[in-house]
This record gives structure tokens, C-alpha cells and sequence, in this order.
């Protein structure tokens, strides 16, 4: 495990409750600048976050893979849609195509890349979904992505500054911290 994931693990275990903790409080009673907030710090936290230095979410995460995605992959690996889940895919109990294993069968484990980047499935061009829809509406995904992205949990950090302003806003009696 490199350095970078190592102090990234270590944050985690360190924040994760307190930040699942906020993002359900942001989610009850979300502030009117909420989605303003995430656009910005969305252009932050990209600044901030090189992913070929991590790629942690293809070490520990599938993606799900839509018809289009088998297609469209399929085709650029010269194979059919057949093959293709026979040899890398499994089907969940919500009815989804995802990888058998982690890490991502497409990751080079050496220089972090993707060998099918061009082509790669939706939802890991998507990923981490900062501004993929309302705040609100995703904050669910957020609460699972804070430990697996560290864009993720800067996005999170950032939105806890962002919302705070440097106090503790009470919500309820619990403060957003």
C-alpha cells in the first residue's frame, strides 16, 4: 500500500462517523447554498486530487455495468457481450453486472491506469459523483464514497468548512461538526 493510501486509511478510520454524522444532518435540514457549495468545491478538491496516484476505487470497488457499457466494451476488447461476463462479470441480487473481483480487472496495479480508459464503464468515468446530481439526492452515495475516494472525503472536509464558516452550526441540538 503506498503512502498516500496508508495516510488516506488512516483518515478515515479517524473522520468516517463524524463525517457520515454531518452528511445526515446536511441531508435532514441541507443549507440553501448546498448544491452552490458542492459546485464550488468540486473545482477545488479537482485541483487538489491527482486520481492516478490513488486509484483506490478500482482497487476496492466494481463498478455496475449497463448495457451500453457491455456493448461499448465488448466491441473494443474484440468480444461479445457473452464472453465478456463469462470471463470478468457477475450478476447481483439487485440485477446488476458487476466485476468479479477487486482490483479492477483493467487496472494496471503498476501505474494506476486503465486499459480500457477510452471506453471505460459510466459509472467509473462518473466517479465519484461530486456534482452528478442535487446534493441531496446523492448524499447516500457520498456517505459510502468518503472511504473509498479521497476526493470524496475532501469534498466532504471541504463542505464541513464550507457550511460551518468556522462555527459550529446547531442543528437540533448537535452540532454540524
Amino acid at each position: 500500500m503506498s503512502h498516500l493510501l496508508k495516510k488516506f486509511a488512516a483518515n478515515v478510520s479517524e473522520s468516517r462517523s463524524r463525517f457520515r454524522r454531518f452528511l445526515t444532518r446536511v441531508e435532514n435540514n441541507p443549507p440553501k447554498e448546498l448544491d452552490n457549495y458542492a459546485v464550488a468545491i468540486d473545482k477545488e478538491v479537482w485541483a487538489e486530487t491527482d486520481c492516478l496516484a490513488c486509484s483506490n476505487c478500482c482497487r476496492t470497488m466494481t463498478p455496475t455495468y449497463t448495457f451500453k457499457d457491455l456493448q461499448r466494451i465488448s466491441k473494443h476488447l474484440n468480444m461479445t457481450i457473452k464472453q465478456f461476463k463469462e470471463k470478468w462479470l457477475y450478476k447481483d441480487k439487485d440485477g446488476d453486472w458487476m466485476n468479479v473481483n477487486t482490483p479492477c480487472q483493467f487496472l494496471d496495479l503498476k501505474t494506476n491506469m486503465c486499459s480500457i480508459y477510452e471506453v471505460r464503464p459510466k459509472d467509473c468515468a462518473e466517479f465519484p459523483h461530486l456534482t452528478k446530481r442535487k446534493m441531496t439526492d446523492y448524499i447516500h452515495v457520498h456517505k459510502q464514497n468518503v472511504q473509498h475516494c479521497p476526493a470524496t472525503f475532501k469534498m466532504v472536509e471541504k463542505l464541513m468548512e464550507r457550511i460551518n464558516g468556522g462555527k459550529i452550526l446547531v442543528e437540533q441540538g448537535e452540532p454540524y461538526k
